[in-house]
């Protein structure tokens, strides 16, 4: 399965989790496409992008949790790139049929992802937004890849994340 990584890191070589990440999965048969290196500017290529997408058939969306969303590259992407008649809408249906797996990295324990907890709402809840649209773009949404806590992770847990984190968007069977 040919599979698409599209990194989105503001700040991606002071990054210890996002950046060990992208360097595995850049050992392995994928393409990772680092939104914020492509786009010091954030002036984005609509029809670069869109013909990037149609050669893939996994579209990985790998983020640090920012503000309980994406950051605002990737935002800014898919407001641009996802656009009516293209992915969605009267012949928008470029995208349908492939996979769409968000990859995501949060500060805060998984503790603090509980209805009740510190921010009062589950991973699955914050994460409605894209699930919704990969509805709307006809993708198929794969269970989110989520690692919490990384500030108080070692590097040799950071190195184990990123293995089983190549496992995973590797899975065939997902």
């Amino acid at each position: 399965m040919k599979t698409l990584v599209i990194v989105a890191h503001p700040n991606i070589e002071q990054s210890v989790i996002n950046k060990a990440w992208a360097e595995e999965m850049e050992k392995h048969d994928v393409t990772v496409h680092r939104l914020y290196e492509e786009y010091p500017n954030e002036q984005i290529n609509v029809e670069s992008e869109q013909e990037l997408l149609l050669a893939y058939d996994r579209i990985v969306f790998q983020f640090p949790l920012y503000w309980y969303s994406t950051p605002s590259l990737l935002k800014k992407w898919m407001d641009e790139v996802l656009t009516y008649g293209w992915a969605y809408g009267t012949g928008g249906d470029n995208l349908r049929g492939k996979q769409l797996l968000i990859a995501l990295s949060a500060a805060g324990p998984d503790t603090s992802y509980v209805a009740g907890g510190y921010n009062n709402y589950t991973m699955s809840e914050l994460l409605r937004p894209l699930q919704a649209t990969s509805n709307l773009i006809g993708t198929r949404y794969i269970t989110p890849f989520t690692v919490h806590g990384v500030r108080f992770l070692s590097a040799e847990q950071v190195q184990e994340s990123a293995e089983r984190y190549a496992q995973y968007v590797l899975n065939e069977d997902l």
